[in-house]
């Protein structure tokens, strides 16, 4: 009868498990002092080995040999436990056997000695299976087993293990297989089977198992199937549902000409191929994920360890991502995650396909506020520091293109705008009353609180005095230094300051209406350098300014 590959060369000793280091150095060690202990909890994702190394640990501690890190492996003990059951080594799928009647005869079971080897060893898998109350009836044998039993509960959901039964064994936890592992043990394993697989057909198998070795194997005996002895990656690829790099590049050119009508053909690719959409955009946040490992990480060990791909594709990857700055790939990969996660429940996929990846186009011409200003003719934020110069591909791929004449928003506006009469030169800009003078001065100044009390207050100049009658809530304002200030700058020495209290009756308006606005709230507010400069950048009207202390 056939024998799956992941049965077929399931490992049998400690040496022979792929990755997880630091699991069988310890229980190895612990073999060979005599410290094993009576509970043990091995949890991870699928595939990863916990089965096997608890079998392992069965024929160690069983060997007649033994216990010893490396059993014969031909004793009767020890083929029992490659066996996984038998009267010594006795399996339990806690799937189905997790109910309290259950554990009350394990119970029972552990009170026996074992019939023909020194320990009774219980491997319980899926042990987060296990109720509530059928934990609690097993708790007190765990915590005291007889010296002749060994608990091993495997699990791929630690968390739900209750605390106390977790604090009564030892915990290891076992890690995804790294990539180079998953291509050379199944490179090992074609050699032994006489197929032949090039480095990207066994790319795609350990790309398919995502860090788990028996779901690498379950595919490489899939492609076997379809393709006999020599695996071929397109039809691999067809096989699983997985995309080629060629497919997925095809989305970051049109990105790079910020191409949308690309993007449509791309979708509609795949549609007429009959390719799983959902699929797809998982493929590709994990494609943009790798371009932004490989443009951070470059070409060294830390992005071979990160990338699940091989040293030609890695290659390729590392070209791409240089066409693409680390903010726009961080971009892309959150906008590709978003859609992935609205295909999972949505009933027009390819409309959300192709919206989303119009949208990852139009997140491509964004540019950043200090661009926005460069361009505009503005000072960027921070202009008088010196700022780290871009690098130089981060925009290489979507230059914007170059502006000719106004755009269509600012010919509206000037169309629209009544004719704005000159302003007044720098030399009749200290003209007038003394009060328009100092009203003038403190508006440029951008000292709105100030020029608001010399509007609303009487100012004249009597010699070496400066005499000022104004209303009790504007008085308190001219004892303000800057006060002091703007009257040395207007009138080119310092003034007594002498400040009445009293109405000062109407005054006439003062003139600094810069943009020939008909009330004087409005021509304050137009007058102001900051609402001046935000105006020239940025363009925009002002239909109307109200006074906040009138309202």
């Amino acid at each position: 009868m056939y024998q799956v590959i992941a049965r077929k060369y399931r490992p049998q000793t400690f040496q022979d498990v792929v990755n997880q280091e630091h699991v069988k150095t310890t229980l190895a060690n612990a073999i060979a002092q005599k410290r094993i202990a009576h509970g043990y909890i091995f949890s991870g994702q699928r595939g990863t080995g916990k089965t096997t190394i608890a079998r392992i640990l069965a024929r160690s501690v069983n060997c007649v040999e033994g216990p010893t890190p490396e059993p014969c492996g031909v004793c009767a003990n020890c083929l029992e436990a490659s066996g996984g059951g038998g009267l010594n080594v006795i399996e339990i799928d806690a799937a189905s056997n997790r109910g309290i009647n259950e554990m009350r005869e394990l119970n029972q079971s552990v009170r026996q000695r074992p019939a023909s080897a020194r320990y009774k060893v219980f491997i319980v898998d899926e042990a987060h299976q296990i109720t509530s109350d059928a934990f609690n009836a097993l708790l007190k044998t765990i915590e005291e087993p007889p010296e002749w039993v060994i608990f091993i509960l495997c699990t791929t959901e630690a968390h739900k293990i209750p605390a106390t039964i977790a604090s009564r064994c030892q915990h290891f936890s076992f890690r995804s297989v790294d990539f180079e592992d998953l291509v050379a043990r199944l490179t090992w394993i074609c050699g032994q089977e006489g197929i032949e697989a090039d480095g990207e057909v066994l790319a795609v198998l350990a790309q398919a198992g995502e860090g788990s070795v028996r779901d690498s194997l379950s595919a490489l005996d899939q492609a076997i199937a379809c393709c006999g002895t020599h695996l071929n990656a397109a039809e691999v690829r067809a096989l699983l549902g997985a995309f080629s790099l060629e497919s997925l590049e095809k989305v970051t050119a049109a990105l790079a000409a910020s191409d949308s009508r690309r993007m449509l053909e791309v979708v509609d690719e795949l549609e007429r191929n009959g390719q799983n959409l959902q699929h797809f955009s998982r493929e590709l946040a994990r494609y943009f994920r790798n371009l932004l490992v490989t443009r951070i990480a470059g070409g060294d060990a830390l992005g071979a360890r990160l990338v699940a791909a091989s040293p030609e594709q890695r290659a390729r990857m590392a070209e791409v991502s240089q066409s693409f700055s680390e903010e726009d790939l961080t971009r892309y990969v959150q906008l590709s995650l978003d859609l992935f996660r609205d295909l999972q429940s949505s009933l027009q996929p390819r409309f959300h396909l192709e919206m989303g990846l119009v949208r990852l186009v139009q997140a491509g011409r964004l540019v950043t506020i200090e661009q926005a200003l460069a361009e505009a003719g503005g000072p960027a934020p921070g202009a008088g520091k010196t700022a780290p110069a871009p690098p130089a591909a981060a925009r290489a791929a979507a230059p914007p293109p170059p502006r000719t004449g106004p755009s269509p928003f600012e010919a509206d506006r000037a169309k629209k705008a009544p004719a704005r009469p000159p302003e007044p030169k720098a030399e009749t800009a200290r003209t007038g009353s003394a009060r328009d003078q100092l009203h003038r001065y403190l508006l440029e100044k951008g000292l709105s609180h100030l020029a608001d009390a010399v509007e609303n207050a009487a100012v004249t100049v009597a010699g070496s005095d400066l005499e000022v009658l104004a209303a009790k809530s504007y008085a308190r304002y001219f004892k303000d230094r800057a006060f002091d200030e703007a009257v040395r700058e207007v009138f080119g020495r310092p003034l007594r300051l002498k400040v009445t209290e009293g109405d000062a009756g109407p005054q006439p308006a003062a003139t600094a209406s810069p943009a020939g606005a008909e009330d004087d709230a409005t021509s304050r507010a137009l007058a102001n350098p900051e609402v001046r400069r935000f105006r020239e950048v940025f363009g925009g009207e002002v239909r109307k300014v109200r006074n906040l202390k009138e309202s």
